[in-house]
């Protein structure tokens, strides 16, 4: 069998790589990365290139005015900026955020990594299997000092299992292949959070670094975040194996798994996971007077219900920027032994001291100038 994958909106699954401002100049509304050895090899020739060498260490960017024809005879790839708006904002910005994560690739072009995809999934199966029974055992975990950097973990592999018991192991997910490199395109984000107005009312704010937040009528004066992501439309295809051995009654006996897992039951605990998920994102985007960001949520609720007619597709929020929340098998962030416990985690006990809605921010990407999605929203089919 074979997979589909057909992002819905921007994607960037990383290689854990950023381009920082010396490797790449922005000319003619886009990013064009530079090909360092050729530049070197050509300066090596005559007297500029310490001064190139001087600019590369101490600069927060190159300076275009004496650097800008790099930009044009010596560039390996060129991304373009998403709208010519961020090209602007970006020459505004502070050095700090103008490092840019970029997507996994092989020579041929982008590919999304198998792991990626099953991770995906893997989440969907964790919140099928939790229950409420699963809070206070996570509680108890976090009282160990030991368990506070992978609290849940124990929890995890109880619901999922561990090594050959695991779950997971009912599929096999191979690496996508490669896209054209010209599906990439360097998109403009910033991050969301809410603001309490009394009487269980929110409002906008946008982060700022480092002066905090800033009105949400003022996303401009915000801290703009820049990254190397898939256009939506862009599709990814790869193989897909189903492992019927493990579904012998007497295997699944000797795995002690209680029924069959196979492809259906691992999309249909995706879909469910991806329906609670989306209704967290729509009442944020309520709360936060975004419209556009709802109207997208709600094209994806629409998609959602058309791919779990066919029994053979499922919705997944994966890659970078898509939030705590499609990394975690429990959504309930209200619940108050959750959120008990969740406070002994030093990385997350400031956030819930405050009494807002868990997680109180989003990254949004802005498409046209305006903030308009989420990062990471995909469609898996099995051809």
């Amino acid at each position: 069998m074979r997979y589909r994958i057909t992002c819905l909106t921007p994607l960037l699954v990383g290689d854990g790589q950023r381009l920082s401002p010396i490797d790449y100049m922005v000319w003619k509304n886009q990013v064009n990365v530079l090909d360092q050895r050729r530049i070197f090899r050509l300066l090596a020739k005559g007297p500029r290139l310490e001064s190139y060498l001087t600019q590369l260490k101490k600069a927060d960017k190159l300076d275009f005015a004496s650097w800008g024809g790099f930009a044009q005879n010596f560039a390996d790839r060129r991304v373009p900026f998403e709208h010519p708006s961020a090209a602007a904002y970006w020459e505004k910005a502070r050095g700090e955020s103008l490092f840019i994560p970029t997507f996994v690739s092989r020579p041929e072009g982008p590919y999304l990594p198998g792991s990626a995809i099953k991770g995906a999934l893997r989440t969907g199966m964790l919140f099928s299997r939790w229950t409420d029974g699963a809070t206070p055992q996570f509680e108890r975990l976090v009282q160990n000092a030991r368990s506070r950097q992978r609290p849940g973990e124990p929890a995890e592999e109880q619901a999922l299992g561990s090594g050959p018991f695991s779950f997971m192991r009912a599929i096999a997910v191979a690496d996508s292949d490669p896209a054209p490199a010209d599906v990439l395109k360097l998109y403009l984000l910033r991050v969301a959070t809410l603001q309490a107005r009394g009487n269980g009312k929110y409002e906008l704010g946008w982060k700022q670094i480092p002066r905090g937040t800033v009105p949400g009528n003022q996303p401009a004066e915000s801290t703009p975040l820049f990254a190397e992501m898939a256009a939506p439309g862009t599709v990814y295809e790869g193989q897909w194996r189903e492992n019927a051995f493990l579904g012998q009654a007497e295997i699944v006996r000797a795995l002690r798994w209680r029924e069959p897992v196979d492809t259906a039951r691992i999309l249909a605990a995706a879909n469910a996971y991806a329906e609670r998920l989306l209704a967290i994102h729509k009442q944020y985007a309520v709360w936060a007077g975004l419209p556009l960001l709802q109207r997208n949520i709600e094209e994806l609720e629409g998609r959602l219900a058309e791919l779990r007619t066919t029994g053979r597709a499922c919705l997944l929020s994966m890659g970078w920027s898509s939030g705590l929340l499609s990394k975690t098998g429990w959504l309930e962030t209200d619940n108050e032994t959750y959120r008990r416990a969740l406070q002994q985690v030093p990385l997350y006990g400031k956030a819930l001291a405050t009494g807002l809605p868990f997680p109180k921010t989003r990254r949004i990407v802005f498409l046209g100038d305006q903030p308009a999605a989420l990062p990471g929203w995909v469609q898996l089919e099995i051809l």
